[in-house]
C-alpha cells in the first residue's frame, strides 16, 4: 500500500492521528472491533491501559493474519466507555501505540460509548487497512 497522509495547515495539528489518509492498493481488509480478549474469551487487564494494549495487540494480530502491517492502517476508532479516562491516560496510551504500530497514524477517531460488548471491557478498537 502507499498511503499519503494529510494534514492541512488550516487545521490543528494533530498528534497520535493523521487528518486525513489517501490510501492506494489493491486489498482493503475490514478489522472487527477488538476488546482485550484473551485466547479463552475473557477481558484482561483492569485499567483503560492495559485493556487498550491488549485490544490493539489483538487489532494487529487479525491484521497481519489478513497480510497487513501497522503501516497498512487507513483508519480506526476507538470506542472507550470514559472519554475522560482516556484523556487522563493519553501519554501512555500514544506510547503503546507507538511501540506497537509505530508513528505512520492512521485517521483516528475516539467515540464515547455507555457500554461495549464485553460487560468488563473498557476500550475496543475497530478500523480497516489498504493493502497492495
Amino acid at each position: 500500500m502507499t498511503a499519503e497522509r494529510i494534514n492541512p495547515s488550516e487545521l490543528s495539528p494533530p498528534a497520535g492521528f493523521s487528518h486525513a489518509v489517501v490510501a492506494t492498493g489493491t486489498r482493503v481488509v475490514f478489522l472487527a472491533g477488538q476488546t482485550a480478549l484473551d485466547t479463552d474469551g475473557k477481558v484482561v487487564g483492569d485499567t483503560l491501559p492495559e485493556q487498550f494494549e491488549k485490544a490493539l495487540r489483538n487489532l494487529l494480530t487479525a491484521l497481519a493474519a489478513a497480510g497487513g502491517t501497522p503501516a497498512d492502517l487507513a483508519r480506526v476508532t476507538v470506542y472507550a466507555t470514559d472519554v475522560a479516562a482516556y484523556r487522563e491516560h493519553a501519554g501512555r496510551l500514544g506510547r503503546v501505540w507507538r511501540e506497537l504500530a509505530g508513528r505512520d497514524y492512521p485517521a483516528m477517531a475516539v467515540v464515547e460509548v455507555v457500554r461495549l460488548w464485553d460487560e468488563k471491557a473498557l476500550v475496543e478498537l475497530d478500523g480497516f487497512a489498504v493493502l497492495p
